[in-house]
């Protein structure tokens, strides 16, 4: 009787700490993972004398919920050369990205943004010079997020994010307002 016992405490001492393990996981939510999106970016070069670049471009957008993207070697990314007088016209013979009066286009797949794109920075890390005349972030899941052109026209400084964030701003018929930020001192 006693080893029978004894086996009855083992069973239930197990139920117990299946049930709690059953139930402790229950309780656990597994992280939903963010879902990936695949972006298409557009960039133009201008066609100022020494706009070109053979140096590596990196890139920052995101959004208001600051979701942001990071791609660090765009140059890696080309997909192709487009035609800026015809964009319906496409090359996609391999060419090296950045070079003067050339539009390139580049796809990354990265997490899903949340809410339109409102900012990009690039980064130029080399001894070149670069002159980008626009850039934009088209979402192929969702064209409501695609970013607006972001605009450059001058050359970009090298080894620091110089970009555009418009996320906190208002169109006016007198150009961008920016939202006024407000900090309290709090005792």
């Amino acid at each position: 009787m006693g080893k029978l016992n004894s086996i009855g405490v083992q069973l239930f001492c197990c139920c117990v700490l299946l049930h709690v393990l059953v139930a402790g996981c229950e309780s656990l939510e597994t992280p939903e993972l963010k879902k990936n999106c695949t972006y298409v970016i557009t960039i133009e070069t201008t066609c100022t004398w020494g706009a070109e670049t053979s140096n590596l471009v990196s890139l920052r957008f995101g959004d208001t919920n600051s979701n942001g993207i990071l791609v660090r070697h765009l140059n890696s990314k080309h997909l192709r050369k487009v035609d800026p007088l015809d964009p319906g016209v496409l090359d996609d013979i391999p060419r090296k990205p950045f070079q003067a009066c050339m539009v390139d286009q580049f796809v990354v797949t990265a997490p899903c943004v949340e809410s339109p794109i409102c900012y990009l920075y690039l980064k130029l890390i080399g001894n070149d010079d670069w002159r980008p005349g626009f850039a934009q972030v088209q979402v192929l899941e969702g064209s409501h997020l695609s970013s607006d052109y972001f605009y450059f026209r001058r050359f970009v400084p090298r080894q620091v994010w110089h970009g555009l964030d418009v996320c906190d701003s208002e169109v006016t018929p007198f150009g961008l307002k920016k939202k006024r930020k407000v900090y309290v001192n709090k005792p």
